[in-house]
């Protein structure tokens, strides 16, 4: 019986080794059929959650994401942004890219046309209109016609309503993006439009006039889309990258990026910013771009706004003073004698704040360190020490700012901070203070890249007219037209 059970035993072990060389001789095969790719060519469009190149550099949910699976493949990115939807599919319809990355939802007429890739976050399909109006509740009732983008998602919706809505009425544009709608909406130009909750609140620091309606579609899947023919391998590869990605985080990273700083929304503080933007800016702006040191300037001045709404007087009764608001220490710690005087309170911040990034653990990514120097320079780099540690101990990222965010709270609470060495701390208002200053940030970037745009097309057409021996008086005001960027 022993004999015969070392016999079977060495069959079998023979038989696993045979399986697992034929198993190889099968992979090497497989890789060696593959084309070898060069290039990943991704289609996009241009947008702030998808894709924008500015002088600080290409940024973007999918751009990031495309970006990693690229690096995974090993392969160079080729990021090309396209005008329209329509250009954007018949581009992967006829293999001129290889994936579609432009925070695209999923639809029944998307599944049949293309392969969808797994599912990168999703969002809510909503109804959106200008505050003022009337709230929209019924599709029958609606106050005018329902814009919305040809192959967008909104016009599958659109169809299926007017079926049990005889009364809904709707037109779709093709040379418009979201962002073009959102701005007509907030205007008064167009009544209504349909987009994505994530589009809607990435906006509304722009335009806070948008409003949500009627959800309807909630928890709608974003993907990337391939062609539908001979993208199996590619989808393959997609498909163990993004396992990867959720398993390591990059995901949830991401998302807290791009998305997990907008969802509260104060409609009087955004527009009391984009206010100041224009009227108070102006005078400081050149001493936050001197004294920014390595830090980008429009972070600086967020951080200023947070602090006193850019007032070089504020005053607290804490004891804390001036533009960055300082206390008497930590002023004479960074040279500044005067803490209402604008410039010397601008240095000093910026010093201070530089230093609480020097000081955090080199395990924290550069592009996270801000965050966690805000946050310290808020409660004190001794708590978020704490939050670190406990978001440790609860087996989540102690170096990922999306992690210690939902930890800091719990400093407020007995159980969590009389373990800690500095004890109990407002964590909760750390949180909502980061949050404030991404927010105020996105708003800077965005205004400063209107400008420049609107200020290269006036070079532009100044350089046409001079061609063309035009006069630019003829231009209704080119100086109102760059002004117009912060309003």
């Amino acid at each position: 019986m022993t004999k015969l059970l070392k016999i079977v035993a060495i069959i079998s072990i023979t038989l696993l080794l045979s399986a697992c060389h034929q198993a190889n001789m099968k992979a090497t095969e497989f890789i060696e059929e593959t084309p070898q790719r060069t290039v990943l060519k991704v289609g996009t469009l241009y947008g702030s959650q998808t894709y924008l190149n500015s002088d600080q550099g290409e940024s973007g949910f999918d751009y990031e994401m495309a970006a990693k699976f690229a690096d995974y493949l090993d392969v160079p990115l080729e990021m090309i942004p396209y005008h329209n939807r329509q250009q954007l599919f018949e581009a992967l319809r006829l293999n001129q890219i290889d994936i579609v990355a432009a925070a695209i939802t999923t639809t029944k007429n998307r599944r049949e046309q293309f392969l969808l890739g797994p599912t990168l976050y999703e969002v809510n399909q909503v109804l959106i209109y200008k505050s003022g109006n009337l709230k929209p509740r019924d599709f029958n009732k609606l106050q005018g016609d329902v814009i919305v983008i040809s192959e967008s998602a909104a016009v599958d919706t659109v169809i299926k309503l007017q079926q049990t809505n005889p009364n809904l009425s709707w037109q779709q544009v093709d040379d418009k993006d979201n962002e073009e709608l959102f701005s007509m909406v907030a205007s008064g130009e167009v009544l209504y439009t349909i987009a994505d909750s994530n589009s809607l609140l990435i906006n509304q620091r722009y335009l806070p006039e948008l409003r949500e309606g009627i959800v309807l579609d909630d928890k709608t899947e974003v993907v990337w889309l391939l062609p539908p023919l001979d993208s199996d391998r590619l989808m393959s590869a997609l498909l163990s990258f993004w396992h990867n990605q959720k398993r390591n985080g990059t995901l949830e990273h991401l998302n807290e990026k791009y998305f997990g700083h907008v969802k509260r929304f104060d409609y009087v503080d955004t527009r009391a910013f984009i206010r100041a933007i224009d009227n108070v800016l102006p005078e400081y702006q050149a001493l936050f771009e001197k004294h920014a040191g390595n830090l980008d300037w429009r972070k600086l001045a967020a951080a200023g706004y947070q602090e006193s709404h850019w007032n070089p007087k504020a005053r607290s009764p804490t004891g804390v003073r001036g533009m960055m608001m300082l206390t008497q220490p930590t002023a004479s710690s960074v040279g500044v004698d005067n803490r209402l005087d604008a410039e010397q309170s601008i240095r000093g911040g910026a010093i201070y704040l530089q230093k609480m990034i020097d000081r955090l653990p080199a395990s924290i990514p550069d592009s996270q360190r801000i965050w966690f120097a805000l946050a310290s320079y808020n409660v004190g780099l001794g708590h978020v020490e704490d939050a670190r540690k406990i978001t440790q101990g609860m087996g989540k990222d102690p170096s990922a700012w999306r992690d210690v965010k939902q930890v800091l709270p719990l400093l407020q609470q007995r159980k969590y901070y009389q373990h800690t060495r500095y004890g109990y701390a407002r964590g909760s208002e750390a949180v909502h203070y980061v949050d404030n200053i991404r927010r105020y940030y996105d708003t800077l970037v965005w205004v400063d890249n209107q400008t420049k745009q609107l200020e290269l097309e006036l070079e532009q057409t100044e350089a046409l007219a001079e061609e063309t021996g035009s006069q630019t008086d003829d231009i209704d005001n080119p100086e109102e037209l760059i002004k117009s960027a912060a309003q």
